[in-house]
């Protein structure tokens, strides 16, 4: 079995200062998005369309913003609602963790539709630029999650290859030990514990950086190299975003607050769910309009 290295949260000690290896994530994140931004205006197309460089720094203000305010207040309503409506001065407390992607993503939506007013073009030309801007940062954000050791997968069979054991799971393996005698007669899970005091978990945030952060990366940019529909890439995004989500949670361990809901998917299913329904009407909707901007309209 594998066992997590159980990193330093804290990457740099400034005495009293911290510089947590978590925040330097989301700067690696929005360093990404600038560098894939500035990459995709060297693209025919894209230049054609009027985008400079100093949309993309504006761009980056929205998207911080968006990201920070979306992905926070997401955390709160989505996924502990209860807790905070009983701790509201608790919500600012965001250096304790605490951030959904899929708030993160509507909190990103809505900055997005406000640098399309403020820019005068259509809010479908704002996301069919950004959203190969986004995937890398994702795996950035994945990438301090395994350096926390937090978010980590289900209970899985010992002698899997990938099979990985969390120092800051032990507390919850005892909790599932109780809970599952027939896997832990199964896979002599009991002897497992009192040998390590931790159970074999899947590592699901290197799934998610490879599928959500690696995978979506490379068919979104290899797919938005070519001119395609107005809000066709975008789509993608949003396919590919909630098949990758999908899948990897199916391996990752749901809220102890929450559990498996209906039909025993997890929150993080039934929010990825609307994301894959409209994206695909959206692909059949772009190319049904094939709307393709020419440069002159670029900004219209």
């Amino acid at each position: 079995m594998l066992i997590h290295p159980n990193f330093d949260p804290v990457a740099i000690h400034l005495g009293p200062l911290a510089v947590r290896w978590y925040g330097l994530m989301y700067l690696v994140a929005f360093v990404s998005a600038i560098v894939i931004g500035r990459l995709r205006l060297r693209l025919p197309y894209v230049a054609q369309q009027g985008w400079t460089a100093k949309d993309i720094d504006d761009m980056l203000f929205y998207g911080v913003l968006g990201t920070i305010l979306g992905g926070r207040l997401g955390y709160v309503l989505f996924y502990k609602a209860s807790y905070y409506a009983a701790h509201p001065l608790d919500i600012f407390k965001v250096w304790e963790g605490g951030m959904s992607f899929h708030g993160g993503f509507l909190g990103v939506t809505l900055a997005m539709t406000l640098f399309a007013f403020q820019r005068k073009r259509t809010w479908l030309q704002v996301t069919d630029f950004v959203a190969p801007m986004v995937p890398l940062g994702l795996a950035a954000g994945r990438l301090g999650n395994f350096i926390n050791g937090e978010l980590w997968g289900r209970v899985t069979d010992p002698n899997a290859p990938w099979a990985m054991l969390f120092q800051n799971s032990s507390n919850d393996d005892a909790i599932w030990l109780s809970k599952n005698p027939q896997l832990d007669a199964q896979y002599h899970l009991s002897e497992i514990f009192q040998r390590y005091h931790m159970l074999p978990r899947h590592p699901s945030q290197l799934y998610e950086i490879a599928l959500e952060g690696l995978v979506l990366f490379i068919l979104i940019w290899t797919f938005s190299r070519k001119q395609r529909p107005v809000g066709a890439i975008s789509a993608l995004f949003l396919i590919g975003y909630g098949l990758a989500r999908f899948t990897v949670e199916f391996a990752r361990e749901p809220d102890d607050y929450l559990g498996l809901l209906a039909f025993n998917l997890s929150m993080g299913q039934w929010l990825s769910l609307p994301m894959i329904i409209v994206g695909v009407l959206m692909m059949v909707w772009a190319y049904k309009r094939n709307l393709r901007l020419p440069p002159e309209s670029a900004k219209a």
